[in-house]
């Protein structure tokens, strides 16, 4: 890659991400302000300009933690503490992980069994689409906790209700778009494998599957994201003593606003991780069908 493709793509970036800190910073003050300023009137306490901004910028229980705070709590529970601590965001992140994996993994061939289905089965796609669409309009914070207690009941507990949580965001986005690229192929193209007098099996992989790679690692990078959403969610009704889910509920126990956003500062660099590595997987797969590098 050139030089400058490289700075064209990072100043955007970097430029976006400066202006988001001081427009973190400027809120942090403004929400914290009103806590300090009692809490300088009730000790008799005269600070000037800076010295107030800075008050607000260091309470240990802000309402909006300044980014400072939430990047020394990251660095503190990421490097500065054993992989099996409770308080370890790595050991969090790596209980989440399991369970996104799995679901990710699940909804990910449930996706493509079900576009595989709709595009050959026109009765399928007339009565399954609509009931995939419809599901995915209930929201996942009322299905969790029903799942969480369905499968606790017959004594399913700990990972598999969270990937199951996870399978269910996570399928929608690969089905969709497995069905866009296995009806992607060209008439022209169908016509040429009739004339070859190819079986519909041979259609399906020479022809269908190829032309749907693209738009599987596309949706697999959302359904990725959202199968971490899942995990994290259904850590929540169980009231899970590990997970990032754990660290948000805890937090919110406790009123440690400087953790709750750490643990969302340790999803969102999981969930980037986690989409890089399809990106990446994506970039290998095409190359080894012949693509050309970008």
């Amino acid at each position: 890659m050139k030089p400058d493709t490289l700075k064209d793509k990072f100043i955007p970036v970097l430029t976006i991400l400066l202006a988001l800190i001081v427009v973190w910073y400027v809120a942090a003050i403004f929400m914290n302000a009103p806590f300090q300023r009692d809490m300088d009137q009730r000790g008799n306490v005269t600070s000037t300009t800076m010295e107030f901004v800075k008050k607000t910028l260091s309470q240990p229980k802000p309402i909006l933690p300044a980014p400072h705070q939430v990047a020394s709590n990251v660095f503190e529970n990421t490097f500065l503490r054993k992989l099996s601590s409770n308080r370890s965001l790595v050991y969090h992140a790596g209980v989440t992980l399991s369970s996104t994996v799995l679901g990710f993994a699940l909804g990910t061939l449930l996706g493509i069994a079900i576009a595989v289905g709709i595009v050959h089965i026109k009765t399928l796609d007339r009565s399954l689409m609509p009931w995939i669409i419809a599901s995915q309009t209930v929201p996942i914070l009322a299905i969790a906790p029903m799942v969480i207690v369905v499968l606790g009941a017959i004594n399913i507990t700990g990972l598999i209700p969270k990937a199951l949580i996870s399978t269910y965001l996570s399928f929608f986005p690969v089905a969709v778009g497995m069905v866009k690229g296995l009806r992607s192929p060209e008439i022209m193209h169908l016509d040429l494998m009739r004339t070859y007098n190819a079986t519909a099996l041979q259609t399906f992989w020479k022809l269908r599957v190829p032309a749907s790679i693209p738009f599987l690692f596309t949706s697999m990078k959302v359904a990725i994201a959202a199968s971490l959403v899942g995990a994290i969610v259904g850590e929540l009704p169980t009231g899970a003593v590990a997970g990032i889910g754990s660290k948000l509920l805890a937090g919110s126990y406790y009123s440690q606003t400087i953790d709750i956003w750490a643990a969302l500062v340790a999803g969102s660099v999981l969930a980037a991780m986690l989409v890089a590595i399809v990106g990446l997987v994506s970039k290998i797969v095409d190359r080894a069908m012949g693509g050309r590098p970008a």
